[in-house]
């Protein structure tokens, strides 16, 4: 586990016309308006956790459990769906989608096409898992797989787009490519404005701590609170994999850097090693800190949250945060003591479920029945 500070950020500075233009309230008050009627739309729970916050020596944590989402089991099926939603809207119907994924955002881009009425291609790279690539093909969307790690697929998605007249549907950015990767960012806010109104009257969080991957959802939730609360809101904090930490890697430099090689963990939806432009803008300007994680303390959360009460499926990239967290106190870091007041985004449920049998020894479907 490290941690670094980092030193451009200015925490009490005005959310400015530069962030807004990235991400905006308007944007945000968008896709809430839209999403919210989308048939099946409910409001994922935000969870107490008062026996890990008693042992860590906090005053509560929270954690917001997006496994139920839409039913595909993240919080992803806010932005890909809604960015399809939007790119059909202007563009009607008559398109083909397509993106790179490490599982999650590839089935929120498969259902939203099967949701709005168009056809779609899923890339998916060397090691996402066989669970993960059928989920996608479930929605009808055809999967290709290619050789190497997710920044690859990216490339690869990209390149046939272009050769084949398609629209990329990605939810990282790059140099000419930022409008739907705004989409995508804006729908997550759904996730955060409900968190907001759950969390008890008058109650805000001290900190947030939050997984990486290329950032989007970390600068979706900044954005959100810096928006609502200015120089109030909560200290952040972004939690990364070891082995794929383009964040922390990227803070370390003070600029956008790339993590090369196999990006090998665990936590497969944070298996990243490029940073999505537009979120390292919001983040290099109000994230306070920076963390990476080890596999193990994200398996240990699994089984952790999975036996108690009550039992809560979580994924492995969905507990990044609150491994993170627990860290974080132990160092004595982020001012973290018994007044905190502490919120984590579980990011996803079993997205794999074979995975998280064999991780947790139960299914999903068990864990939730207590057995």
């Amino acid at each position: 586990m490290t941690i670094i500070s980092n030193p451009k950020a200015d925490p009490a500075g005005p959310y400015g016309p530069a962030l807004q233009a990235i991400l905006s309230e308007q944007g945000f008050a968008e896709a809430q308006a839209e999403i919210t009627t989308w048939p099946g739309y409910a409001a994922t729970p935000l969870v107490a956790l008062p026996d890990l916050a008693a042992e860590a020596g906090l005053g509560a944590v929270w954690y917001k459990d997006e496994g139920g989402r839409f039913g595909l089991g993240s919080f992803k099926a806010l932005g890909g769906a809604y960015a399809v939603s939007r790119l059909i809207a202007r563009a009607g119907a008559d398109i083909t989608v397509c993106t790179a994924t490490d599982g999650n955002h590839g089935r929120s881009v498969a259902w939203g096409a099967r949701t709005f009425g168009c056809a779609c291609v899923i890339y998916i790279h060397a090691t996402v898992s066989e669970g993960r690539k059928a989920a996608i093909e479930s929605y009808g969307a055809e999967v290709r797989r290619i050789d190497g790690n997710y920044d690859e697929s990216v490339r690869i998605a990209a390149e046939d787009a272009a050769a084949n007249g398609w629209h990329v549907v990605s939810d990282t950015s790059w140099d000419g490519y930022g409008d739907i990767p705004r989409d995508v960012m804006h729908g997550y806010g759904v996730m955060v404005a409900e968190a907001m109104d759950q969390l008890p009257a008058g109650e805000t969080p001290s900190h947030v701590f939050v997984q990486g991957g290329v950032g989007g959802l970390a600068a979706a939730v900044l954005a959100m609170f810096w928006q609502r609360f200015g120089a109030e809101k909560p200290r952040f904090i972004v939690a990364e994999p070891e082995n794929a930490a383009c964040l922390y890697e990227s803070a370390k430099a003070g600029k956008r850097v790339v993590v090369p090689g196999d990006l090998d963990t665990v936590m497969a939806g944070l298996a990243a090693g490029e940073v999505s432009q537009l979120a390292w803008d919001i983040l290099l300007a109000g994230c306070e800190g920076f963390m990476t994680v080890p596999d193990d303390a994200a398996l240990g959360l699994m089984r952790r949250l999975a036996d108690g009460q009550p039992p809560i499926v979580a994924g492995e990239s969905a507990v990044a945060g609150l491994a993170a967290v627990i860290a974080a106190r132990q160092e004595n870091a982020f001012d973290l003591d018994g007044d905190s007041n502490v919120l984590v985004i579980g990011s996803e449920g079993a997205t794999d479920a074979a995975l998280y049998e064999n991780i947790v020894g139960r299914t999903a479907e068990q864990v939730r029945a207590g057995a």
